[in-house]
């Protein structure tokens, strides 16, 4: 099995894991971005308020909404990057040998190498799996209300843009996400949000960076270090993780907003402040009637919610790749030790 391989399943095994974990943090964040009521007291409803008025209203199984596809879109997601990623790493990599032993470098990969291969890595995975999160998006933002009264006073006063949250459908799932994709804008309608996504692609090449310039300095300061232990624990692995990611989203929040306004669904009637004909035309709309606050709603759930998953995950995928290799290994020593002389 190729060490690009390895990564790309632990990658999926650990993002699946880190989803299941974190996923309700991720559903109310995507309506916190693309809430577009400026009314002040909904403005001060926090991130567990939120989930209890989801669950009180809705019912809990709506903060899972989307799940299904989430987590096919996350396993495909992190299998997609972390494959091209070794990929590009390990010819990088090559690279930089060769340079070496043309008396240029000392062998290891730079920080712009790393930087480029995981932009290089991000931007085929945004081009492979954005159509399910576009659905995912939708599922996420799609609204019910339980009780009869609800809905006829919900009817009764909300405009527009609101009342096909309203109205509980029958089954609001994967399908019928689709269909209504489909039906707006035809196939490139799971595109949306495409453009400001493949900008994103600098968010997790920021958090590698980080990450692996964080992990090398740490290894580095282990191997001076006189005691006999030089590894690297899943605690340490967590940690840098979440610094890492830390660091990533406060640089590129305000394209995940955009990006989710573009993917929930658009209303072509009604109060045109809610209708975003595509990505300049948001951000500027956003600056107007919201102004510059708008670009970081919901910011700090995000923060728990991608912090805490890129730290379990980052963690799960080192032990999934370290038990992998040491499998693989024992399994070549066995081989060789049953051929005979």
């Amino acid at each position: 099995m190729s060490d690009a391989l390895i990564n790309g399943l632990a990658g999926a095994g650990g993002g699946i894991i880190a989803q299941l974990i974190t996923y309700p943090l991720q559903t109310v964040n995507t309506r916190q971005q693309t809430e577009r009521d400026l009314k002040k007291e909904k403005r001060k409803l926090g991130t567990i308020q939120q989930m209890s008025q989801v669950v009180n209203n809705e019912g809990w199984e709506r903060l899972y909404g989307g799940l299904t596809p989430s987590l096919v879109g996350t396993a495909a997601s992190q299998g997609v990057y972390y494959y091209f990623y070794q990929i590009f790493r390990n010819k990088a990599e090559a690279t930089a040998l060769e340079r070496m032993n043309r008396g240029i470098g000392d062998g290891s990969v730079g920080l712009l190498s790393s930087l480029v291969a995981a932009a290089l890595a991000g931007c085929v995975n945004v081009l492979l799996t954005n159509p399910i999160w576009v659905v995912v998006t939708r599922m996420q933002t799609h609204k019910k209300m339980s009780k009869k009264p609800a809905v006829d006073h919900a009817l009764s006063t909300a405009t527009d843009e609101t009342i096909h949250t309203a109205i509980a459908l029958p089954s609001y799932g994967t399908s019928y996400a689709i269909q209504e994709v489909y039906d707006e804008a035809g196939v490139w309608g799971f595109w949306k949000g495409v453009f400001p996504t493949l900008i994103m692609v600098s968010n997790p090449s920021i958090q590698f960076m980080l990450y692996e310039t964080m992990l090398k300095k740490l290894k580095e300061r282990r191997a001076l270090s006189k005691k006999d232990n030089h590894g690297v624990t899943a605690l340490e692995i967590f940690l840098l993780g979440a610094l890492a990611k830390l660091g990533a989203t406060l640089v590129t929040y305000p394209l995940n907003v955009v990006k989710s306004r573009l993917q929930a669904k658009q209303v072509t009637t009604g109060d045109k402040r809610h209708h975003y004909k595509g990505t300049l035309d948001a951000i500027m709309k956003m600056i107007h009637f919201e102004g510059f606050s708008g670009f970081y709603k919901g910011m700090s759930t995000k923060i728990v919610q991608s912090v805490l998953a890129a730290a379990v995950l980052f963690m799960i995928k080192e032990e999934l790749v370290r038990g992998a290799r040491l499998l693989l290994t024992k399994d070549v020593i066995i081989s060789g030790r049953s051929k005979p002389p």
